[in-house]
């Protein structure tokens, strides 16, 4: 009886053919897994698009226009503001006293005051005023309506660019001391330590020093300055005639005397210390040095030996006549 074909026992399968198999298999799998993940994500990812574009434009559906990201805030411009008012009023004090109730009902304070008497009995008063940079024009208007304005400077500095710069310093050197501190917990030796603290007391000292002109940019900023001089003495009118008279020769030339006096007594006080210290020279020249001295002889005239005496010369004879030749 023969054996049919389907009888006969499998041929075991080549190793190498198996293992190619199982590789094949396992890609296509991962290829299939790796195609739904992304089909989900994309699905996923448009659903959320689609739910952003609507939030984002409600109402204004099939708008192809994207949303525009936020603008962050622009800082405040930080402003210094002084002025300083001069003003002429018949009751000083009363006029102080308002002063003070405009600054205070702006909710601002008196920051120095100080108050004075000329020879003439006239009060002048100078105070220096802090109000909020938001009340300033209104109290510098209420304070030029006191009296008669004899004098007004004002000014703004624009200081932003310094207080953002300080700003981010203090967060710089924050984050510096911080990490300063991080190395210090895990520092285990005594000499690191050592280190360590001295460089956190220097940086520390930096943050003190910026965090002080911190505090300085935001009082000067958000208080403004106002200067207040008041005064009761009538100010002076210029008159039409302004050439000088009798009097006004007289005190000119008074005032030149006693100028030229003045400088020729500073002169003479200049030189008298001079004069003093030649005197004493002059002094010790005659009475020590000069004695001590040794004296030079003087040398004795030469001595001749007396010669004779002259005589007397005999008066001429007469001439005697001579006989004339003939």
């Amino acid at each position: 009886m023969r054996t049919s074909r389907s009888a006969r026992p499998a041929r075991p399968a080549h190793p190498a053919r198996a293992l190619a198999g199982i590789l094949l298999a396992a890609s296509l799998a991962l290829a299939a897994c790796g195609g739904a993940d992304d089909s989900g994500g994309g699905a996923s990812a448009k659903s959320a698009g689609n739910g952003a574009d609507a939030a984002a434009a409600p109402g204004a559906a099939g708008s192809a226009k994207p949303a525009t990201p936020r603008t962050p805030p622009l800082t405040q411009n930080a402003i210094i503001r002084t002025a300083s008012l001069t003003l002429q009023v018949k009751d000083v004090p009363e006029a102080l006293d308002r002063a003070r109730a405009t600054t205070e009902d702006a909710g601002g304070y008196v920051g120095k005051e100080s108050t004075s008497r000329d020879a003439g009995g006239h009060e002048h008063t100078r105070v220096v005023l802090r109000v909020p940079g938001a009340k300033y024009d209104e109290v510098l208007a209420g304070l030029q309506g006191t009296g008669r304005l004899i004098d007004r400077t004002a000014q703004a500095e624009d200081v932003t660019d310094q207080v953002v710069d300080v700003d981010s310093r203090i967060r710089s050197q924050r984050a510096s001391v911080d990490r300063i501190r991080a190395l210090m917990a895990r520092a285990n030796r005594l000499s690191d330590v050592v280190e360590l603290e001295g460089e956190l007391s220097s940086r520390q000292a930096d943050l003190e020093a910026l965090l002080a002109r911190q505090a300085s940019l935001k009082d000067r900023t958000s208080l403004a300055t106002i200067t207040l001089s008041l005064t009761g003495t009538p100010v002076k009118k210029a008159s039409g005639d302004d050439s000088p008279g009798v009097v006004d020769a007289l005190s000119g030339g008074w005032h030149v005397f006693v100028t030229v006096l003045r400088w020729i007594v500073l002169a003479l006080g200049a030189a008298l210390p001079f004069a003093v210290c030649a005197a004493l020279l002059t002094l010790l020249w005659l009475r020590v040095v000069r004695p001590r001295l040794p004296h030079r002889r003087e040398p004795a005239p030469a001595t001749t030996a007396p010669g004779p005496l002259p005589s007397a010369r005999p008066a001429p004879e007469p001439a005697e006549e001579r006989p004339d030749r003939d």
